[in-house]
């Protein structure tokens, strides 16, 4: 078996990047991020990519480091408040983002890592997301065509994982970067914590190690609020 542990993230990201890569990002705002990869392909310096990804991070936080390089030429996406520079670039033309319901975005990375290239479901029939889309109905009811995310790359962040690539996440950190793992011809993972093989309940596993083609251990990380608010504690 070929060994998946690489010392840091741009050896594990080492002949993978070039510029046009559709690349699945996992992470739910600023939980679950792959921090470690995502400043590697800043670093790289690759360009004109588009992001598959239920938000674009904040500015200056997440794929919002892409957004200031003007390495990323489009985004797909559900969420992107709390992002002025998405919100900048988007309306003065320079971003192409194509916005898909969050739970549409997450099946859609589920079908492609499936090998499911279309699904119906009824999100979004009767509004802007169904413009150019088949609508066909079902028991009498409208629903529209969704294609599947078939990613270059996958990006992935989780806690735990052993030396063969089996996975675990955790709590809300699990969001997103499952389907994301699984839709992606490469499948590149940072961690929190490495685990001798064997060591890891099979019942616990979110991530089968087949999905995973590298393995870099992030640690430590500073754990970020993506919007703070605070209460007055003067008194009188």
């Amino acid at each position: 078996m070929a060994k998946k542990l690489y010392p840091d993230a741009a050896s594990a990201l080492d002949g993978l990047l070039r510029d046009g890569l559709l690349i699945a990002c996992g992470g739910f705002g600023l939980c679950g991020i792959p921090e470690r990869l995502i400043d590697a392909v800043r670093e790289s310096g690759v360009k004109d990519l588009t992001f598959a990804s239920n938000n674009a991070g904040i500015d200056n936080e997440g794929i919002g480091k892409l957004l200031r390089t003007r390495q990323v030429k489009k985004m797909i996406a559900s969420y992107v408040g709390e992002n002025k520079e998405f919100e900048r670039q988007y309306l003065s033309g320079e971003l192409e983002v194509e916005f898909s319901p969050q739970g549409t975005l997450a099946e859609r990375m589920r079908a492609g890592g499936a090998g499911i290239p279309g699904f119906y479901t009824k999100t979004g029939v009767g509004t802007l997301v169904a413009e150019g889309k088949e609508v066909k109905a079902f028991g009498g009811q409208d629903y529209i065509l969704e294609e599947g995310i078939f990613a270059d790359l996958a990006l992935v962040k989780a806690w735990k994982a052993d030396e063969t690539g089996n996975v675990v996440f955790r709590k809300t950190a699990r969001n997103f970067n499952v389907p994301a793992a699984t839709c992606g011809k490469v499948c590149v993972v940072e961690v929190e914590e490495i685990v001798p093989t064997g060591s890891l309940d099979p019942d616990g596993i979110h991530l089968p190690g087949v999905y995973v083609q590298r393995l870099i251990v992030g640690s430590p990380y500073d754990k970020k609020i993506e919007f703070r608010t605070t209460r007055n504690t003067d008194v009188g």
